[in-house]
């Protein structure tokens, strides 16, 4: 399902995914997922999740740490290295220190035990989509710096570079060797381009 945000942009609509073997768990999200109205998606096993996740989709995983076949540890670092940061709670019945420490150094949401409150997975859920929201803006904002900033001719992304460094117009064209009046030119241009109103913000896109 797709949502209108307030710049006029579509975006996805977060979805609940649930990965557990356990029915009073698929029960329990469905629940949060009525609280937050949002759509739950669960799965049996970490392969069904696998051969059904498309990671443009977003939203948070609920996982259990212990199941048969893949584990939810190893669907963690599975996620991780397949580069899909979809931000995860983790949930257990029985998860000891390590595996807890593991699971969190890892990036782990959280990792809570069962029986879950549904006032805690409520909480934990609302957390996990915030981060993955905020995530995703980040990366769509790289992008789109990124494109702008390969638009830029080889002389304008020269001046940038220079105007990044502290130079002024008249120390760049001295560099350049060419005219303040050129160096403005470049200049207006690139910033034109970049969509920056100011020095810092020059700054803040060559930095990326």
């Amino acid at each position: 399902m797709q949502l209108l945000t307030e710049d006029g942009t579509v975006e996805e609509r977060a979805t609940i995914f649930v990965v557990d073997d356990d029915p009073g768990v698929s029960r329990a999200m469905n629940s949060v997922g009525q609280l937050l109205d949002l759509p739950v998606a669960s799965f049996l096993s970490a392969n069904e999740f696998l051969a059904s996740y498309d990671s443009s989709q977003p939203g948070c995983l609920v996982l259990d740490i212990k199941m048969p076949g893949m584990t939810g540890l190893e669907l963690q670092q599975r996620l991780i290295d397949d580069g899909m940061p979809l931000p995860i709670i983790m949930i257990s019945g029985n998860a000891d220190v390590r595996i807890a420490v593991e699971a969190m150094s890892r990036g782990a949401v959280t990792l809570l035990e069962k029986p879950c409150r549904l006032d805690e997975l409520t909480t934990h859920i609302r957390r996990a989509i915030d981060i993955d929201s905020e995530s995703r803006r980040s990366l769509h904002h790289r992008a789109q710096t990124e494109s702008k900033l390969a638009s830029l001719t080889a002389k304008e992304r020269e001046v940038l570079d220079l105007v990044a460094s502290g130079k002024t117009n008249k120390e760049i064209a001295k560099t350049l060797k060419l005219s303040t009046r050129a160096v403005e030119d470049r200049r207006s241009r690139l910033m034109k381009k970049l969509g920056a109103r100011s020095v810092v913000e020059l700054i803040q896109l060559n930095a990326i």
